[in-house]
């Protein structure tokens, strides 16, 4: 019979080993960071976090998948960046949202993190200098587009968008009582709380008084304090407020999922699978689109979004949220743009579609 006492002594053994290997890297990582504050490097260089990630997927033969690999080593550069210097996050609040979690799972828990009220404060936050990295929604694939932060990327122009996040969103069932007969209230926000209600009816938990709360974060706090309730919330929330999680993934769509903006003002160099976004000012005329549209295909450039947006400052004109692949700095790019009459540059950045890592 195998000892366990014997296997977790072999453990520790490999767990001192990581423990060194991980301080030699982290002294490299020291060193770089020195050679790019003394030559303005940039801290953060998402390429190249996602070619160390790609480059261990393809070598790894053992039980660890491909999302567990990703998850360690986020986590590492993260920590790697406060190193080299110290990370300061503004984003879309309060604590425990799904715009936190975003945040946290690109940051990791080393980094300083700023919850604000609203989605233009992210961005006024970054204006006045007070974060170098902003974290805001910027659509989901059952509700659409947000607009806030559309209209908020054509009025701080000043701040590029430097990376992108696409995350599952997954409610919790969480509850400081594990008898769900004795629950007399439910905590959500009406959003989460809709998005569940397959899971509440075949529990029998449908008929039980349902309180709204302001947000999910909110409502992971309102059940840490009552012992006779449970929330509909994030993980991360449940975490925060130390609220045990009875079911996960209890959404009636598992396909749920957002897509978040990383702002900063850094421009990214050119990389492979690039996308870009802009905002476009088109002709007022009949044609004036397609005639834009027509160019980003002679220069056979795969637009992945297209989102019209009214111009606030003039009644009844448009201008159009697109986004490409491609860099700004592409020659077939530039060719494509210049049949625009005005053109707003939004960023550059790394895809972060699942297709890689």
């Amino acid at each position: 019979m195998p000892n366990l006492e014997e296997f977790r002594a072999k453990i520790d053994v490999v767990d001192d080993q990581i423990l060194v290997l991980l301080n030699e890297r982290m002294n490299y990582v020291k060193t770089i960071g020195e050679i790019k504050q003394n030559s303005g490097g940039t801290i953060y260089r998402p390429e190249r976090e996602r070619a160390i990630i790609n480059r261990l997927k393809n070598t790894n033969f053992g039980l660890l998948d491909q999302n567990a690999i990703e998850a360690i080593y986020q986590e590492i550069f993260a920590v790697s960046r406060n190193l080299e210097m110290p990370q300061s996050v503004a984003y879309f609040g309060p604590e425990g949202t799904y715009t936190h979690q975003a945040a946290r799972s690109r940051f990791g828990a080393m980094s300083r993190y700023i919850p604000l009220a609203t989605i233009e404060d992210v961005f006024k936050e970054l204006i006045h200098k007070e974060a170098k990295y902003g974290v805001v929604p910027i659509e989901n694939n059952t509700e659409g587009a947000v607009g806030v932060t559309l209209d908020c990327l054509g009025k701080y122009q000043e701040l590029k968008i430097f990376g992108e996040i696409y995350m599952d969103i997954h409610h919790s069932f969480v509850s400081l009582n594990e008898n769900l007969k004795d629950i007399q209230r439910i905590y959500s926000h009406p959003q989460g709380y809709n998005q569940c209600r397959k899971f509440l009816e075949s529990h029998g938990l449908n008929l039980v008084e349902f309180v709204p709360s302001k947000s999910t974060a909110n409502a992971a706090y309102l059940a840490s304090q009552d012992r006779y309730s449970a929330a509909i919330c994030s993980k991360i929330a449940a975490k925060l407020y130390n609220v045990p999680i009875l079911f996960d993934t209890i959404e009636d769509n598992l396909a749920n999922r957002t897509r978040f903006l990383i702002l900063s003002d850094i421009k990214n160099p050119k990389m492979d699978n690039c996308k870009t976004s802009i905002l476009a000012h088109t002709a007022h005329k009949p044609g004036g689109l397609s005639d834009l549209l027509y160019e980003f295909k002679r220069e056979n450039i795969n637009l992945t979004k297209l989102e019209s947006r009214p111009v606030k400052a003039k009644e009844f004109l448009h201008s159009f949220y697109i986004d490409f692949e491609g860099h700004i700095d592409d020659e077939n790019v530039q060719r494509a743009l210049k049949q625009a009459d005005e053109i707003v540059w939004l960023g550059s950045y790394l895809s972060g579609e699942k297709n890689e890592i």
